[in-house]
């Protein structure tokens, strides 16, 4: 079928990116390209509701280390669109905004299976589910066993991912290398303004 024809499917895939790394790029480039999907947004969240704010960096220099690491893909494209919203940002939220403002887009939203253990917990959760269509991603010992036969929940072999942003800030800290966790231009920007020492 045509994409003329039909409303884009555009998968959202909110996260902190403190910093972006490659576990992120593997999961956003599994979702456009090996799914139904016809593009990502990471979408560069201010401020989870649910994490701590202590130790997240500035929000600006969080796009822009997204922007570097997707500059020169195709189907992966960087949303600041939660900076303008009121904050703390509720996903549910968010979508209404994205809805009103892009009615041709069909949106899904991107969530990895540890999210998903805790997503009762999500502000108008139901709404959600009721919605919109939700592509899940593996997480080492998440229990989504109650989720598993849900009509508006797809679960996805994408690559089993285990690097964590905690981890390469501790590293960067610690003056470990990084190379190959990070896109390099990311690590360059992260030494450029001594971020995370």
């Amino acid at each position: 079928m045509s994409t003329e024809n039909r409303q884009l499917k555009t998968g959202l895939f909110f996260g902190s990116y403190n910093p972006i790394h490659t576990g992120h790029l593997v999961i956003a480039n599994y979702m456009a390209n090996h799914t139904e999907l016809d593009e990502v947004w990471l979408v560069v969240s201010p401020h989870n509701p649910l994490k701590e704010k202590s130790g997240l960096a500035n929000m600006y220099d969080r796009l822009e280390m997204a922007n570097l690491a997707t500059e020169n893909s195709e189907k992966i494209r960087v949303s600041d669109i939660e900076f303008t919203l009121p904050k703390p940002s509720y996903t549910i939220d968010t979508l209404t905004y994205l809805h009103e403002r892009f009615p041709s887009k069909d949106f899904v939203l991107i969530m990895g299976a540890d999210n998903l253990v805790s997503f009762k917990k999500w502000k108008n959760y139901e709404v959600l589910l009721k919605n919109y269509q939700i592509y899940v991603y593996p997480r080492p010992g998440a229990d989504i066993s109650e989720w598993k036969d849900h009509p508006s929940i797809m679960f996805t072999d994408t690559p089993l991912m285990e690097i964590s942003s905690t981890f390469i800030r501790k590293s960067i800290k610690e003056k470990k290398n990084v190379q190959f966790f990070l896109p390099d231009k990311v690590i360059s920007f992260i030494d450029s303004k001594g971020m995370y020492q």
